[in-house]
């Protein structure tokens, strides 16, 4: 049952990464403010998650605070990064993620890197360097920081949750999104809306690549450690151009592939290596469980 449980929380990160990764080909169909429609789709996906909730019990602690707060800042910061910055240097920067967790995850979760997840991580990042050589641009500053501090909150998004692992992660997901979508009424009125497929992609935006990937990322997150769980979701830039690809029949280069190879390798030995592992004993819970 142990070996279950990590396996089905990994299978829910990687369909998690997979809704991620449709992001960007979706919010490419959407010619509206960038904040109106994080704010739509967050609209959207909490009410789908409150749909599945049906009755929330919001405890308001620290822990659940602070998760709301880190996912709503990562939501806005990457949206600004990818309007400030090249989108490859917003994403590569967002998955800078890993490192943090790595760090502070040994402090905050009690959880220490294995050798393989270090292995993993410089790996991944080498990988990511790879696969945006052609396309990263200098000259960005602000949004190269919008995109690092995307980074940061997205690890402590994960921690946060992580340390729910004994609670529901949910709610905080539900405060995040309705937080998010407060943040976005100032742009709602600016210019005209979104055409017919524009609301179409805003829909599965909210519904699929936000709301029911936030499920499955609060399930696995439950299973699985908070950096195996961003090792996973790094499969989301190489995903990502994968449906470009499809979609429009633009080519990845061939620093590209080289560098997609490398990040797929080395999510799926890390993958496998954890799921071989036998499960820590449970480590103390902290005052969000109280």
């Amino acid at each position: 049952m142990i070996y279950n449980e990590k396996q089905t929380g990994m299978a829910a990160m990687a369909a998690c990464a997979v809704l991620w990764s449709c992001g960007g080909i979706l919010i490419k169909l959407v010619n509206w403010h960038p904040l109106a429609t994080a704010g739509i789709r967050s609209i959207l996906a909490g009410a789908f998650i409150l749909l599945i909730l049906k009755k929330p019990r919001f405890r308001f602690s620290k822990i659940e605070i602070m998760a709301a707060l880190a996912h709503s800042l990562t939501m806005i910061f990457f949206v600004s990064a990818t309007r400030t910055t090249t989108a490859a240097n917003a994403i590569l920067l967002q998955y800078t993620a890993p490192i943090y967790v790595a760090i502070l995850g040994g402090f905050i979760l009690k959880e220490k890197p294995s050798i393989h997840h270090w292995l993993a991580l410089v790996t991944i990042l080498l990988g990511l360097g790879l696969f945006f050589k052609d396309e990263l641009g200098p000259g960005h500053g602000l949004g190269n920081l919008l995109g690092l501090a995307s980074g940061i909150s997205f690890a402590l998004f994960s921690i946060f949750m992580r340390l729910q692992k004994e609670g529901n992660p949910l709610e905080s997901l539900l405060l995040s999104n309705f937080l998010t979508a407060l943040i976005g009424i100032p742009f709602y009125f600016q210019g005209p809306g979104p055409d017919l497929t524009g609301w179409l992609s805003i829909g599965a935006l909210g519904i699929f690549q936000t709301g029911l990937s936030l499920m499955l990322f609060s399930y696995g997150i439950k299973r699985i450690r908070a950096l195996s769980a961003m090792l996973i979701a790094a499969l989301e830039p190489l995903l990502n151009p994968l449906w470009v690809f499809l979609i429009t029949g633009e080519k990845p280069g061939y620093w590209s592939l080289i560098g997609g190879l490398i990040i797929l390798s080395a999510v799926t030995s890390s993958s496998v290596l954890s799921s071989l592992k036998p499960q820590e004993k449970p480590w103390p819970l902290h005052e969000t469980q109280q």
